[in-house]
């Protein structure tokens, strides 16, 4: 690996992975030598509208509950090897997540870090809301957002590298982008160069999934076997100046990279292979081509990019009532039957007042469907180890608080031999997207003072 590549390796997928997947990349960076970063991808909408929600409860929370364990135990050697760090685990708290890691930098004797924060994705204010009514449904406009936050693209994470940056902490950015940033900053392409940016995206579309390129989401056994998969190692992209670039893995570890893994999570949430919209670019894999070039080394080659969308989409997120799930098992003889049984009650007793989800776990759920139809139709008639599951959604919590206090009955109202009961009630979210004029919504960096 020359100078001139950027190696960029991802430490998570989603917001909680492991916790222990960014110290072998960190190693592997430094012993491979060359310019290498760190991100971690941690954003999901839901995930994002939660946060939003704890930050409402408290202030200095709303970034990722994971950030501390994923950043600790690496940070020192991050900031001591000149490996800057780049996450989106701000969720909606930026400024929080940048002054907890400005916390941890100084436990560990540092107290000169360069944090920088990207702002300017998030719409859940007063300002945010007057500029979604032009842009959202009319009847979406008037219903209460819990959240609403753009997808910010590369720009903002670039300057803050170049600016000398060691960790930048966004909130919703694209998932790519946060590839794309770091490319930007390390070969100073210009904005416009389209096929560059999209070799970037879709390096940063096959690690923004952590282990999902290192035959995580691959693995099927006897089918598609995975070594050590209780140790997979997370992704790297080495990135080259044109663009190119090889995907491979952490030192040390288990999983593999090979033309299936990387073909897999190619076209993983992929609308169109020749459109593929992000904030950046619109890349196209049409003509892309994958090649094994070595053990856990894959290129990914004539990948292109187009112009970039006018506008950035939003997820706006609103209150969606209550969801309301108890559970309860019966086993032995006849558990099936049992289990139906008890589900009958549970309907009868609660009436057309909720719609109620019925799953037998164990022998009918994952197939399952809301209006009970497969159900009906489906009985494997001998399972004897069945966990009943009911669920309902209603916007008043009292009636779903009637659906857990009926299925605890059931403990001594019968049927015979139900136990372990376990009830859950827990805030609902709907959302919707739009999109809005790029120049409407700009991105910003500061640093952490």
């Amino acid at each position: 690996m020359t100078q001139s590549t950027l190696a960029i390796g991802c430490a998570a997928g989603f917001g909680g992975d492991r916790t222990d997947a960014a110290l072998p990349i960190v190693e592997t960076l430094i012993a491979r030598g060359g310019a290498g970063v760190l991100i971690f991808e941690m954003l999901a909408e839901r995930t994002l509208a939660l946060a939003q929600l704890e930050r409402r409860k408290n202030p200095e929370l709303g970034f990722a509950p994971l950030l501390e364990l994923m950043v600790r135990p690496v940070l020192r050697r991050c900031l001591e090897n000149d490996i800057p760090i780049v996450s989106n685990f701000g969720a909606a708290n930026p400024q929080a997540a940048a002054r907890l890691i400005q916390r941890i930098a100084a436990e560990q004797g540092i107290h000169n870090a360069r944090i920088a924060v990207v702002e300017g994705d998030d719409l859940s204010d007063e300002r945010g809301r007057k500029l979604l009514r032009a842009y959202l449904k009319p009847a979406d406009a008037a219903r209460e957002i819990v959240s609403a936050n753009v997808y910010l693209g590369a720009e903002a994470i670039a300057d803050a590298l170049r600016a000398g940056a060691q960790i930048v902490v966004t909130g919703r950015v694209a998932d790519p982008s946060l590839v794309v940033g770091p490319a930007l900053a390390a070969f100073d392409w210009p904005a416009d160069d389209w096929d560059k940016l999209g070799r970037a995206t879709m390096a940063g579309h096959l690690l923004e999934c952590g282990a999902q390129v290192t035959g995580g989401y691959f693995a099927d056994p006897g089918c598609k076997d995975v070594p050590e998969l209780h140790n997979v190692g997370f992704p790297i992209a080495e990135l080259e100046a044109d663009g190119s670039f090889v995907i491979t893995k952490a030192d040390h570890t288990g999983g593999i990279v090979n033309a299936q893994t990387v073909k897999e999570q190619l076209l993983y949430e992929l609308h169109d292979p020749a459109a593929y919209l992000t904030p950046d670019v619109v890349a196209d894999i049409s003509d892309a081509e994958v090649e094994v070039i070595g053990e856990n080394r894959v290129v990914v080659a004539n990948v292109r990019g187009h112009r970039r969308p006018d506008t950035l989409k939003a997820t706006v997120c609103f209150a969606g009532g209550w969801l309301g799930e108890a559970e309860i098992s019966y086993a032995g003889p006849n558990a099936e039957q049992r289990a139906r049984l008890a589900a009958e009650i549970i309907r009868r007793r609660i009436g057309n007042e909720l719609k109620l989800r019925v799953d037998l776990i164990g022998s009918l759920s994952v197939f399952a469907d809301d209006d009970g139809n497969a159900l009906a139709a489906f009985s494997s008639a001998n399972a004897r180890d069945v966990r009943l599951r009911v669920a309902c959604v209603h916007d008043d919590r009292s009636a779903v608080e009637q659906l857990t206090r009926e299925v605890t009955a059931l403990y001594t109202c019968g049927p015979a031999g139900g136990g372990g009961v376990r009830t859950t009630i827990t805030p609902r979210l709907n959302s919707v997207s739009c999109f809005i004029p790029r120049e409407l919504v700009p991105a910003r960096f500061s640093f952490l003072q």
